[in-house]
């Protein structure tokens, strides 16, 4: 569907939804575009106390229920008439990470959790999914949209636990045949991995002493990162394929909130080549 606006060629802002916008990578992707210029629409359980300024349009959403996040979607179509943008960052699988006294996240497969599943599968994976779908069906006939899935190097490697590992390379496949489908209609669609982000809970453990932040980004920095993603000309040579946040930045000269350049984790730095 194209706008009236766009029809008669007036300007019209970017339009992005950024799903799990409450809090952590989410929320400060939604800052990042924001600053950039776009009209972000932020979505997420607890999004109404989210700390989040005023030009952010919250959605209160559940993305486990179907019905919630097509009037999302219907939102979006009634206010824009479009969708340029979509980030899904919504996520879970964190919660109830100790249970009974017992630190679960690390333990072997037979001892996770059945919620675990359910919150990186469903809560993730499915809902980046089916945001897609309700995206590719604004985006398909304008010719132009862009879908980014935020996923991680346990896709590639065993980092924490099996189910986290499933669940990237989940993201990560549902990536490149997303690419292959949307191609025709030039819809580019990519994985990003973020690095270490100073979030909400990476800050806390920081304090105690759990994390060296040196090297580490702000959540916003995702949010640079996607916008100059997002108007890189060359961006379809890259649809389907999983991109390092950090590595983009140094290529298109892309800085951090403080003015530094995070560099580029790989799987070296974290301990998994080999």
């Amino acid at each position: 569907m194209i706008s009236e606006r766009e029809r008669n060629g007036a300007p019209t802002e970017n339009v992005a939804l950024v799903t799990g916008a409450s809090r952590g990578v989410g929320r400060g992707i939604a800052l990042g575009l924001l600053a950039a210029g776009f009209r972000v629409y932020g979505s997420g359980r607890s999004i109404d106390q989210a700390d989040l300024p005023r030009g952010i349009r919250r959605l209160r959403c559940d993305h486990l229920k179907d019905d919630q996040t097509a009037r999302v979607f219907e939102t979006i179509r009634s206010e824009c008439g479009r969708l340029d943008l979509l980030v899904n960052c919504a996520w879970g699988g964190y919660e109830k990470m100790v249970e009974g006294g017992v630190f679960t996240w690390p333990a072997p497969f037979w001892d996770q959790p059945p919620h675990r599943w359910t919150g990186m599968m469903d809560a993730g994976v499915r809902a980046a999914f089916v945001c897609s779908a309700h995206a590719a069906r604004m985006m398909t006939p304008r010719g132009r949209g862009v879908i980014v899935h935020i996923s991680f190097w346990s896709a590639q490697r065993h980092l924490g636990n099996t189910i986290y590992g499933v669940a990237k390379a989940a993201t990560d496949k549902m990536t490149s045949d997303m690419a292959v489908e949307l191609k025709q209609f030039a819809v580019p669609v990519i994985s990003l991995y973020p690095g270490l982000v100073r979030t909400e809970a990476v800050l806390a453990a920081a304090k105690s002493g759990g994390f060296d932040l040196s090297t580490s980004e702000s959540p916003e920095f995702i949010g640079r990162v996607i916008n100059a993603l997002f108007h890189d000309a060359n961006l379809m040579a890259r649809t389907g394929q999983v991109l390092v946040a950090a590595a983009v930045a140094k290529e298109l000269g892309v800085l951090d909130i403080d003015g530094s350049s995070p560099p580029a984790l790989t799987l070296a730095d974290l301990g998994l080549e080999g």
